[in-house]
């Protein structure tokens, strides 16, 4: 067995830009990067068309909605992308809390001989990295980091949970999942693996549900 954890709302809250579009907007300006006027809704709009379940990183987003403006004397090739990589990440840079129980949880999986994983959603290149290094967490406690923006495809796709369980040196169906949301952290069972929900399993109980008392009577005594 193998378990990896959803890390947003799971492991750790991030704190987010209330207006994404905007927050990216003053980034771009900032490092000179001409953003038009009609921004939010060029934000808005899907301007990548990505088959379901692939993940498109924003600053990709981002250089595809510059250039979509038609006022634009921009080529493709004049767009900094560095710059706008940067300007993305700048724009998205959290203050982390680490979650009750996190810390512990994890510990208490690998104390078992677990191999342990963060396996994200997440579009901003290097913004999974950036939470953990700001979190109690550490590195050290993860044999793998597997991200959307990395591996190109969003849970609930099987493509990421199978990558994590290959980058866990484990077969898909011993592959354990732990997040928040039914929706996407549920697709691990996409590929014959086990999801442990948040809404009915707490990180203090995990523990026990891993490994659970083979004779619950004798501790009742």
């Amino acid at each position: 067995m193998a378990v990896s954890f959803d890390l947003f709302e799971t492991l750790v809250t991030a704190e987010k830009p209330e207006d994404p579009a905007a927050a990216v907007a003053r980034a771009l300006a900032a490092r000179g990067v001409s953003v038009p006027d009609d921004w939010e809704t060029r934000y808005a709009r899907a301007h990548i068309d990505a088959p379901e379940g692939v993940e498109v990183a924003l600053d990709e987003h981002v250089c595809a909605a510059l250039l979509s403006a038609a006022e634009s004397t921009q080529s493709e090739a004049a767009i900094d992308r560095e710059g706008v990589r940067e300007a993305v990440v700048a724009a998205f840079d959290p203050v982390v809390e680490t979650r009750p129980d996190a810390r512990e949880a994890v510990d208490a999986v690998r104390e078992r001989g677990h191999r342990v994983a963060i396996c994200s959603n997440c579009s901003v290149p290097g913004l999974v990295e950036r939470t953990l290094a700001r979190s109690r967490l550490e590195a050290e406690q993860f044999d793998a980091v597997v991200t959307s923006v990395d591996c190109g495809w969003r849970k609930p796709a099987a493509e990421i949970f199978l990558e994590t369980a290959e980058r866990l040196s484990v077969d898909p169906s011993a592959l354990v999942h732990v997040g928040d949301d039914p929706r996407t952290d549920g697709g691990v069972e996409r590929v014959g693996g086990t999801a442990i929900g948040l809404w009915e399993t707490p990180l203090a109980d995990l523990p026990a549900r891993l490994d659970p008392d083979p004779n619950p009577e004798a501790s009742d005594r």
